[in-house]
């Protein structure tokens, strides 16, 4: 029997949770029975294309470059087409308002299935991507299946109409290979500096992240530990904003944007202490990768990080907002290193038993040849032994 053959499709906005999502499937995936393809838009120059450039093209594995002629252009729908025909393509998967739009399109007019994995939603925003979202949100009813990565995105498809019977969950999952090979390459004093220890956070730079309350805390606990830096990697549409804000405080010396890194597992590696703010998540990938490095985490109490951190276990909670919380949680783990030690390795343990690539893997390719009606392949020493031999009664 021929291989299942996937088409992952994103509109890249960046290398971030949704990209890094689609390169753990992709190489978890069991590349025996599946052909994970990629289709991404080229929009704009300068447009960060890591998640092509890191995407694995072995076993068969192809990416599709469409060019997209501004923000949005409908004559993707047909370029997709020819991709799926070309490819003989079984199940397009999508990711992201754009590519649910136009995939979903695309689907349809090949007469193939098509899955949508919503990664969140965005809150303040324009009016223009305001009405894409909700014109993507509406069309995820017409999907064959919607795949939440988190119960709060489940309960969003409920808010959208979406019928219950199109959605699965699937818990997010991060990619461990990855994470065990960059920590087994670096060298053994790649670890946090007692001396000098380091609040850090990876991800978007924008409004939902609240990273100008991490700012705001950072300087606080600043004024008592002036040995502290923080360090931010990422970018985004705030970014600006954020050095503005930074360079009025008086730790401005001790605040470091370092934008996207490719060497951000060795970087993460290094942190005392991970944490978040943002006031929206699905189940926020970066935390994962924290967690799984064995860095202890503080985090804003919201849906989607509470199913990570379970206060006093596997991280703190700080409720929502209230920054002297959120710095009572940072002080307390930056002073007590047998707490910090504990929850890391709760934290570790959790995401390794809950939350691995590989299991959410397995549980795609289900998925997928459930849609299509194509069965896992028997291996052929697993079919002779079921065959009888020659002149045996059957």
């Amino acid at each position: 029997m021929s291989k299942l053959r996937v088409l992952q499709f994103i509109t890249p906005a960046g290398f971030y949770g949704a990209e890094r999502w689609v390169l753990a499937l992709a190489n978890n995936i069991n590349h025996d029975d599946v052909i994970c393809d990629l289709a991404v838009t080229r929009e704009s120059p300068g447009q960060d294309l890591s998640v092509a450039e890191y995407y694995p093209c072995t076993d068969g594995q192809q990416v599709h470059y469409l060019e997209m002629n501004g923000r949005f252009d409908f004559r993707v729908v047909s370029r997709l087409c020819e991709v799926i025909r070309n490819n003989k393509i079984d199940v397009i998967h999508t990711h992201g308002y754009k590519s649910d739009i136009l995939g979903l399109l695309a689907a349809k007019r090949a007469g193939i299935a098509c899955v949508a994995t919503p990664h969140g939603f965005a809150g303040n925003v324009g009016l223009k991507l305001a009405t894409f979202i909700r014109i993507g949100t509406y069309m995820l009813r017409y999907f064959d299946r919607i795949v939440p990565l988190s119960e709060e995105l489940m309960g969003d498809m409920k808010r959208f109409n979406v019928p219950e019977a199109r959605t699965l969950l699937i818990r997010n999952g991060v990619d461990l290979t990855e994470i065990d090979a960059a920590l087994a390459s670096l060298p053994q004093a790649n670890s946090p500096d007692q001396d000098s220890p380091i609040i850090g956070f990876i991800g978007q730079m924008i409004p939902r992240k609240g990273i100008p309350d991490l700012i705001e805390v950072f300087d606080q606990i600043y004024q008592a530990q002036p040995n502290l830096r923080l360090q931010l990697l990422g970018d985004g549409s705030q970014r600006s904003e954020l050095e503005r804000q930074a360079a009025q405080l008086k730790s401005v010396n001790a605040i470091e944007f370092l934008g996207f890194r490719s060497d951000r597992l060795e970087l993460l590696s290094k942190f005392s202490l991970f944490v978040m703010t943002s006031s929206l998540e699905g189940i926020p990938r970066c935390m994962m990768e924290a967690m799984a490095v064995g860095i202890p985490v503080v985090a804003y109490d919201i849906p989607g990080v509470d199913q990570l951190v379970e206060h006093g276990k596997t991280g703190l909670l700080a409720p929502f907002g209230d920054k002297a919380a959120l710095a009572a949680c940072c002080r307390q783990v930056l002073e007590d290193p047998e707490l910090a030690a504990t929850l890391s390795q709760n934290a570790r343990e959790m995401v390794h038993a809950r939350y691995s690539a590989a299991r959410m893997a397995d549980e795609y390719e289900a998925l997928f040849r459930e849609l299509t009606g194509k069965t896992k392949p028997v291996p052929a020493t697993q079919s002779q032994a079921q065959s009888p031999e020659k002149g045996e009664v059957g």
